[in-house]
């Protein structure tokens, strides 16, 4: 599972609607569960695959097939065109992460990316896809998730503890009213 260079076809995830946000682990790094991440814009891959797909061929050799849990996508198609050939889509419930695309490659093997679900905030996105291309990472896709989630969770918790001493601070008068 080595990987191609870190934030080599990485962009900034809110600037255009058009470029793939997709983040792979450095070039030379250690084999790990995931080699990167793809945020993708909707949950179709007949619309998003295609281009993962034409960015990762040079890079990785013809990808020839795709598993996918259901869980995270409401269509699953059976083929999927894509420039100059056809990649076969399988799905896997109990044996597949559900945050997790695996490619295979005639010629380099198997790849795993953490699929970023697509309403997921920019901030957030942008963390993940730092973790999923560390070079120590070490966490399934959806232990990846599920850490953000908690890291989101104290975020709030911390801002609603703040919104609550605020409002004890002034209740005590220690906000001017004027």
């Amino acid at each position: 599972m080595a990987a191609t260079s870190a934030m080599r076809a990485v962009e900034d995830p809110v600037s255009s609607s058009s470029r793939l946000r997709l983040v792979l682990a450095p070039a030379g790094t250690s084999p790990a569960l995931i080699d990167g991440a793809w945020w993708p814009r909707s949950r179709d891959l007949t619309t998003e695959l295609p281009a993962l797909i034409e960015v990762l061929d040079p890079l990785w050799g013809r990808i020839t097939r795709v598993t996918v849990n259901p869980t995270s996508w409401p269509v699953i198609p059976r083929k999927v065109p894509v420039r100059g050939h056809v990649v076969h889509v399988g799905w896997f419930e109990a044996e597949q992460d559900p945050h997790e695309l695996l490619l295979l490659s005639c010629t380099i093997g198997r790849w795993d990316l953490l699929v970023i679900p697509p309403e997921t905030d920019p901030a957030t996105a942008a963390r993940l896809m730092t973790k999923a291309s560390d070079p120590s990472r070490s966490l399934t896709a959806s232990a990846l998730v599920r850490d953000s989630a908690g890291f989101r969770s104290s975020q709030e918790e911390a801002s609603a503890s703040d919104s609550v001493l605020e409002a004890v601070w002034d209740s005590e008068g220690g906000h001017d009213g004027r």
